[in-house]
């Protein structure tokens, strides 16, 4: 993916056919932990209802159990583990329609997917993986992280310009008319030595870091730290292309 460029101002305009304030509407909906097939057969279904203007634009929010995705042109020679190791560990490989290469999902792992109308909101994808970006700052520094971005090298980063930057979260969309879906996934409370299994992003010997191992402060264990840093997310990417978040995230009750 290309470098970011700046923001932009964005519009709240419907298209013919959308629901009434569909384009300034994102709605929001936390999922807990879900297999990884049954999370992208659900955003098919969404993209499909969102392509003919029949829902408002979403945002799904859920963990995974360990799986390792592959882009659609990605390069199989960056997952180190054997076939064997992976299988006596239950962890599938699958190859997906997103740019960028492999990605490891898992739980303590915050996955936020993003099915958005693009045109009807009238914003451009790269300021979209800004906002994406930036919600993902956000997010780490509610928790006590100081995280940024790295030119050319789309996702969220500990210590970007330093000698040792880390990677805290990967970043890789699909456009399917006009529609946006898959997106990104922020390491909260993730076991990072899954990561041994890749080159994560493709990049050999990158670290991965998480909000925890950063020394963040977060309360709770297992899927409610993950939930913690959704409700966080979700607000923070609303404000980033100006949305009003409906529905429900855990502990908090948003306007419906």
């Amino acid at each position: 993916m290309a470098p970011v460029e700046t923001g932009t101002t964005v519009p709240e305009r419907d298209r013919p056919g959308s629901p009434p304030s569909a384009a300034g509407s994102l709605e929001v909906g936390w999922l807990g932990r879900v297999d990884y097939r049954e999370a992208w057969a659900l955003q098919h279904r969404l993209v499909d209802q969102r392509a003919a203007g029949e829902i408002p634009d979403q945002l799904l929010l859920l963990e995974h159990p360990s799986v390792l995705t592959l882009g659609r042109q990605a390069d199989e020679a960056h997952v180190l583990a054997s076939p064997t190791e992976l299988a006596s560990r239950d962890i599938e490989i699958i190859r997906v329609e997103r740019g960028g290469e492999v990605t490891y999902h898992g739980p303590g792992q915050l996955v936020a997917y993003p099915v958005i109308d693009v045109h009807a909101r009238g914003l451009l994808i790269k300021p979209l993986v800004r906002a994406l970006e930036e919600a993902m700052i956000e997010t780490c520094a509610r928790f006590g992280v100081s995280t940024g971005r790295r030119p050319g090298e789309p996702g969220c980063w500990c210590d970007p310009e330093g000698p040792q930057p880390r990677k805290i979260g990967a970043l890789g969309l699909r456009v399917e008319r006009g529609v946006t879906y898959h997106g990104i996934a922020l390491n909260v409370a993730v076991d990072l030595r899954d990561f041994e299994l890749i080159d994560p992003c493709g990049m050999p010997g990158v670290l991965a870091t998480s909000i925890v191992a950063e020394g963040g402060a977060i309360e709770g264990s297992g899927t409610e730290v993950v939930a913690r840093a959704a409700s966080v997310f979700a607000g923070a990417f609303a404000g980033s292309i100006d949305a009003r978040l409906i529905g429900v995230l855990p502990g908090e009750q948003h306007e419906t």
